[in-house]
């Protein structure tokens, strides 16, 4: 019963608190421990949705539609009053377009929003230039359709594509219209 509780605690906690608490567990033991918190019920959906402020929304929707191959689904509107009240902004509105890659309620959400006045431009130059969300992911199947669609866009590749250790997957980093960095893995066909 005592570890029952404890587990309990660290669910409510966060799996952050319950990861550093197990990090002398052998990885299997740790991916066991994971799944079995997934299993309590902590998490409603297992794929996260992200939020990026942008300089101009239809710049964006442009490319994250055309570049990436992301689909728009409806969005909703943010009030001043809600906005406020949560800690999101400093009581001003915003329109949130969501933008999916899949279909239900596994796929990946991007939520653009562009609110005004605009906010101070984030160092993107590198990953580690600044802190916060760093990147975008997207696994692909042939990295070269990938990235031709996207410069056809307007992105701009930071580096040609960089074959990884399997010798077959490549890594080709490019810009979003607010050179947020955008990374497509997969093989070349």
């Amino acid at each position: 019963m005592k570890n029952h509780i404890r587990k309990q605690t660290y669910v409510a906690a966060g799996l952050a608190i319950y990861l550093v608490v197990v990090g002398g567990c052998r990885e299997a033991q740790q991916k066991k421990q994971v799944a079995d918190i997934v299993k309590t019920g902590a998490f409603s959906r297992l794929t996260i949705d992200l939020g990026t402020v942008v300089s101009d929304v239809e710049k964006s929707a442009k490319f994250y539609t055309e570049a990436l191959g992301f689909t728009e689904v409806p969005g909703f509107d943010v009030s001043p009053e809600m906005a406020g009240d949560s800690g999101l902004t400093d009581y001003k509105p915003f329109k949130v377009r969501v933008f999916v890659l899949g279909e239900g309620d596994t796929a990946t959400r991007i939520k653009l929003m562009e609110i005004a006045p605009t906010g101070a431009k984030v160092d993107n130059t590198y990953i580690n230039s600044s802190l916060g969300f760093s990147y975008l992911t997207i696994f692909v199947t042939d990295t070269t359709a990938s990235v031709e669609r996207a410069v056809a866009a307007g992105a701009k590749i930071v580096k040609p594509p960089l074959v990884l250790g399997d010798g077959v997957t490549y890594l080709t980093v490019i810009k979003d219209p607010d050179g947020n960095n955008v990374e497509f893995v997969g093989p070349k066909k």
